[in-house]
């Protein structure tokens, strides 16, 4: 079983799998702790974030909308490396483009508020899976 009665993880030593415009800081810089599963699971807080991103660029506000695009579509290629994702995400600390137009629409404004709170660079300062 991955799980231990001491709480740590037994997974593979290699955590870079997955989508890597999707990584968390930690993932990409590798200081995530590998021993234990909360760091996993507010690497996917963060992952969750440019998810939340993506949705509201599709929320029609004022009759207006932005097409659909992947996040960081304006800052790496389309098939990333990790270092392109770290050099964005960990070095410059960037984050997807939020529009203006979020800030004056209610709704909008309120997931602008949990999704920058998802993508926060410090997993101790992201909203938690029970907030």
């Amino acid at each position: 079983p991955p799980f231990s009665d001491t709480n740590e993880v037994d997974v593979p030593i290699n955590t870079r799998v997955g989508t890597k415009r999707y990584m968390a800081p930690e993932v990409l810089d590798e200081t995530l702790n590998k021993n234990h599963f909360q760091p996993y699971i507010m690497a996917d807080i963060y992952s969750f974030g440019l998810i939340i991103w993506e949705m509201a660029r599709r929320c029609i506000t004022g009759g207006i909308v932005e097409e659909y695009q992947l996040p960081y579509y304006d800052m790496v290629p389309n098939d990333p490396s990790f270092e392109d994702m770290r050099e964005v995400v960990c070095v410059k600390h960037l984050r997807p483009v939020v529009s203006n137009r979020w800030n004056s629409d209610e709704c909008l404004r309120a997931i602008l508020k949990l999704m920058c709170e998802c993508w926060a660079h410090n997993p101790a300062s992201r909203l938690t899976a029970l907030r």
